[in-house]
């Protein structure tokens, strides 16, 4: 089971296999990024829960469906799928706060990985993980019905709470309020 969500985890990393295109980790930015005074359609995720303000924070914006959520990037831009990918520095202090722009109003499914090291790598023992709707993370990653949201034409804002590993086999947020 452990073994699974390993598996889960370690495919938020972009993979260069079976794609046309060469996985980078910059794929996907220059679609996702907001622009000033740019009225959306975007969604504005605000990170809680936060370890630490060490590394990076990266969203990874997927079609709201089982088969693409958490899918290589390569594949999915080659299919000519929704792929976005924001990543900033983490603030000293303040809110934390990121922009995503969206194809366009409707569901999508998102992941948020804080890269405490700044490596670029999922580090399963370090680094922390979240998902719209906040689901409980089991052995295995979540179903893209559980971490569904919608945008409107607009900014569409959510919360999400990081997850970081707690003991052996398990992830959970470290407090349940901030």
């Amino acid at each position: 089971m452990a073994a699974r969500l390993l598996a889960a985890l370690l495919s938020l990393l972009p993979v260069a296999a079976h794609a046309q295109q060469e996985s980078n980790p910059n794929l996907g930015k220059a679609e996702g990024q907001c622009r000033p005074g740019e009225p959306g359609p975007a969604v504005l995720i605000t990170a809680v829960g936060l370890k630490d303000r060490k590394g990076l924070l990266r969203a990874e914006l997927y079609p709201d469906n089982d088969k693409d959520f958490l899918q290589d990037d390569n594949i999915l831009i080659n299919a000519g799928k929704t792929f976005r990918r924001v990543e900033i520095s983490l603030p000293a202090s303040g809110p934390v706060q990121l922009c995503v722009r969206t194809p366009g109003p409707g569901a999508y499914t998102l992941s948020l990985l804080h890269d405490r090291d700044a490596n670029l790598k999922f580090g399963l023992s370090s680094d922390g993980v979240g998902f719209p709707n906040n689901p409980r993370l089991g052995l295995s990653k979540p179903k893209a019905g559980a971490v569904r949201f919608m945008t409107g034409p607009g900014i569409t804002p959510i919360s999400i709470r990081m997850n970081y590993r707690k003991g052996l086999l398990s992830f959970g947020p470290l407090r349940e309020r901030d």
